[in-house]
């Protein structure tokens, strides 16, 4: 069972999309991303999204992919400056869920799953990039267990 995060995919700017949903390089990329997740059987049983244009348009293109028998939903407290510590509290890391998400939230999500604080950074986040969080055996704490990003740069 794992927890997978997701930077939503890269946004249009606010000239060319006031609502900044995705731009054709954003869609491009998380498509091609969850394409590979479906090719590594990635399990996925529900997606969350914050509700914003780019996260939900994200969430749509990973639905389309992974077919989470439980689909997508809107999720509150996932915006991008958001308190970490009381969602991270609420969340269920056996379930197998997919949060897209923005930054600084992911990363200061991620480091308070890990380490108990939601700083420093411990992972870099990019757009429509994967970071599979599963506990460890060996103590029960949560711990990177893979990345799937769009460059390796």
């Amino acid at each position: 069972m794992a927890l997978y995060l997701v930077q939503h995919g890269l946004a249009a700017s606010a000239v060319e999309d006031p609502a900044k949903g995705l731009s054709e390089t954003g869609r491009a990329q998380t498509e091609r991303i969850a394409e590979v997740a479906r090719g590594y059987r990635v399990r996925v049983r529900k997606i969350y999204h914050s509700g914003k244009p780019r996260a939900s348009q994200t969430a749509m293109i990973f639905e389309r992919y992974l077919s989470p028998p439980e689909g997508i939903h809107q999720r509150a407290g996932m915006g991008p400056l958001d308190e970490v510590a009381p969602f991270a509290h609420s969340l269920d890391l056996t379930a197998d869920r997919m949060l897209v998400g923005h930054l600084p939230f992911l990363e200061r999500l991620t480091a308070y799953l890990i380490i108990g604080e939601p700083a420093p950074t411990i992972f870099t986040f990019q757009n429509s990039g994967i970071v599979c969080l599963d506990l460890d055996h060996r103590d029960g704490k949560p711990a990177i267990k893979w990345a799937l990003m769009p460059t390796v740069n």
